[in-house]
């Protein structure tokens, strides 16, 4: 029989980007409560806030303010917080950024940032992280996906097109590195309630009407809706669980 602790993260040491806030915190709160010692990314005060607020209620939290849309920024963040936790066992890339334009008119600049943020920083995050759990006995890396990894996106391309990446891309890092004992996976958040949809979620918008009558859960998740995926792609219990991407969506996919 498998040992029922196989869920504990204590000891473990894990990054989460963009976990200062939104769907994040709600990972890097799961992984906390679980046990692991955590290094939150974030671009603004609100990291510190979030790291006090975290440590207030006992768990072992540090923060970082890291543009993770700089290539060198990202990776000073990394060096920075692998001497902070004297080691890597879980990453957790979910910052993520979009900008809404008319398809015909999408700016270059909005498309190449939000490339570089949902995409390219993963990648490279994966890359460093890697190479770390292969000096040592595998570790963790869950990236965030989306719904518009499934279907198309309106007014999005740019954000449709990084979150379809990013699930080929886990896909072809799980080919490479799971006989090493390194686990890619993806999330896949359905409708949130978060900053990233605030423009639609006024109950009384068409599209706010539309998505809550496919959702068989009657409602829209929450940042603790993320925290027991979380958890099961960090730990134990999902050894041998690789390349795949989890919808977190209340049954929207299956309506």
């Amino acid at each position: 029989m498998r040992d029922m602790n196989m869920f504990d993260l204590t000891g473990k040491k894990a990054i989460v980007t963009g976990g200062s806030r939104g769907l994040g915190r709600g990972m890097a709160e799961g992984l906390l409560e679980a046990g692991a010692e955590v290094v939150v990314w974030g671009r603004s005060e609100t990291v510190q806030k979030t790291v006090c607020e975290f440590k207030r209620q006992g768990f072992l939290c540090h923060g970082l303010s890291a543009d993770i849309g700089n290539p060198s920024a990202r990776k000073e963040a990394f060096e920075k917080a692998l001497s902070i936790l004297d080691g890597l066992d879980i990453l957790i890339n979910a910052a993520g950024i979009t900008f809404r334009h008319e398809s015909m008119d999408y700016p270059r600049e909005s498309w190449e940032e939000i490339l570089e943020v949902n995409l390219t920083a993963p990648f490279e995050l994966s890359q460093m992280a890697a190479k770390e759990f292969a000096s040592r006995s595998g570790g963790k890396i869950i990236n965030v996906a989306s719904m518009l990894s499934f279907f198309g996106a309106t007014v999005a391309p740019g954000y449709a097109a990084s979150k379809g990446g990013i699930v080929q891309m886990s896909k072809s890092l799980c080919n490479e590195w799971a006989a090493q004992g390194i686990n890619v996976n993806c999330i896949a958040p359905g409708f949130m309630i978060t900053d990233m949809n605030q423009a639609i979620l006024d109950p009384t918008l068409p599209r706010n009407q539309e998505i809550n009558g496919r959702i068989p859960a009657g409602r829209w998740g929450t940042p603790e809706d993320m925290k027991g995926i979380a958890v099961f792609l960090a730990s134990s219990a999902s050894d041998y669980l690789n390349g795949t991407v989890i919808p977190i969506d209340g049954g929207y996919l299956v309506r």
